[in-house]
């Protein structure tokens, strides 16, 4: 093997180092935000209840697999969490590092420890995020068409690039428009090479439905399918998918994506004016469009829908990097390196800042306190309705083996569109399970999404009735305790 050049451990040693030491004091990251949500309906799936029609919530079938499989192989504690994200993470630098193999060593190493330091660098509520644990199944996507574009293994490529979009469109439907610009991408090469495109093209098509029939036959046989019909098409796609939209598009830190979008266009401008541009460039570009569209068309501008465009944009960043600067064109690589020096830079400060973030901590002592409250006071056959979105009221009763009267995870569903005949028929249904099964204790959190605190009651008039019912029992920092 080819010793590493002094260029090479200059470019790669800090995010090396970085990657290093962020992933060190990323070993304490509590279980946090959405992420403990998730691990409580997996829970709850594993003791016999069906997903959608006993546990009311968005998310697509295949993020309550990766968190059944998370749960069966680490645990639910904060350490076996810790081992599946840095896991996860590893994986998904290598898929990156695969996808930018064929540019060089530089490129390769690059691309991995650029999204691994790019992961670490965001905090504990990033671990495990939806997005994130797409990231993997779209740069196989990705990979297997290159891989079938530049004649290896075309076949077992093709079926395997199909294979892993399907997987992560049971995790985020929003891959199936990678899927789809896939699709002309291989019709397009194919008819460049002068063949039929249509074998192909009908590979990769069955390859991408393959998993998402399997894992919607799952849901049929849980007796769930009905109930997810209705949620996304009744719910999803009129209502929530409109619901708490951004007045601005920012977020802490964020100007690291002007370093990062210029060493893109850098980089790929390089490859352009070099005539180095292939397939493989072209398909990580389309990437890179994808990512944009998963951010941007999602609508809320949270910070972890960036996950898709930041995995493509490691890849891109180092594409030249080696052929620049082993060619002797220093001059030429310096804005390149000066936009990968930036990224470094406000890297280090975001990392800095969100190992340390105050609100996570409070969240963990939050969700403690619930579970202390709680603890040794709930019989055989009791149940805790939690009034809350992800300020940790869920992450309690998971942390007490403790089941809900009712489907609802999240109270947010009943104070908007409150005048549509969804959402009066969510509330009336809250109120006839309340009644069939009243709790031992309802826990009410301060802190309301979007928006909104503990008045938030007061326009749900049948909620707040039989919240009247029950006397308080404890009051604190964030929320109240009602017992029966």
């Amino acid at each position: 093997m080819k010793r590493i050049s002094a260029v090479e451990l200059g470019l790669l040693g800090p995010f090396a180092a970085l990657a290093a030491a962020l992933a060190w004091r990323s070993r304490g990251w509590p279980l946090v935000h959405d992420a403990p949500i998730l691990h409580y309906i997996a829970w709850r799936i594993a003791e016999g209840a069906a997903p959608y029609r006993d546990l009311f919530d968005m998310n697509f079938p295949g993020v309550y697999l990766v968190h059944l499989a998370a749960l069966g192989l680490f645990g639910p504690g904060d350490a076996g969490w810790r081992a599946f994200d840095l896991l996860w993470l590893a994986a998904t630098s290598g898929c990156a590092a695969a996808l930018a193999a064929p540019w060089g060593r530089l490129a390769a190493w690059g691309a991995g420890l650029f999204f691994a330091v790019y992961h670490l660098a965001g905090g504990a509520w990033q671990a495990g995020q939806r997005d994130f644990v797409l990231c993997p199944f779209l740069l196989l996507g990705v990979l297997g068409v290159a891989r079938w574009a530049e004649g290896r293994a075309p076949r077992t490529s093709l079926a395997g690039g199909a294979l892993a979009l399907g997987a992560g469109i049971t995790i985020k439907p929003h891959a199936a428009a990678l899927a789809a610009g896939l699709l002309l991408a291989i019709a397009v090469l194919a008819w460049r090479a002068g063949v039929s495109p249509w074998t192909p093209a009908a590979l990769f098509a069955a390859g991408v439905a393959l998993i998402p029939t399997a894992v919607g036959a799952w849901v049929a046989t849980r007796g769930a399918l009905g109930a997810w019909s209705q949620i996304v098409f009744d719910y999803l796609l009129p209502l929530y998918a409109r619901l708490g939209r951004p007045a601005q598009w920012t977020f802490d830190r964020w100007h690291v994506w002007i370093a990062i979008g210029a060493g893109v266009a850098l980089s790929l401008g390089a490859v352009t004016a070099r005539r180095r541009f292939t397939a493989r460039h072209a398909l990580a570009g389309l990437g890179l469009g994808y990512g944009l569209l998963h951010f941007f068309g999602q609508g809320k501008g949270w910070e972890y829908h960036l996950y898709p465009l930041a995995a493509f944009a490691a890849v891109v960043l180092f594409a030249e990097a080696g052929r620049l600067v082993g060619d002797g064109r220093a001059l030429a690589a310096t804005p390149l390196i000066a936009s990968l020096a930036a990224a470094f830079v406000l890297l280090v400060g975001k990392g800095v800042e969100a190992g340390d973030a105050a609100w996570i901590a409070a969240k963990e002592r939050r969700v403690s306190a619930v579970a202390a409250e709680l603890a040794g006071r709930l019989g055989p056959g009791d149940t805790v309705q939690v009034l809350d979105t992800t300020d940790g009221g869920v992450h309690a009763l998971l942390r007490l083996g403790a089941r809900q009267p009712t489907r609802f995870l999240y109270d947010f569903h009943f104070y908007h569109d409150v005048e549509a005949p969804q959402i009066r028929a969510l509330r009336a249904e809250l109120a006839t399970a309340f009644d069939a099964r009243p709790p031992r204790f309802v826990v009410l959190f301060e802190q309301g999404w979007p928006a909104g605190g503990y008045e938030r009651v007061a326009r749900f008039p049948d909620l707040a009735e039989r919240l009247g019912r029950y006397r308080v029992d404890a009051r604190r920092d964030g929320y109240i305790v009602y017992a029966r």
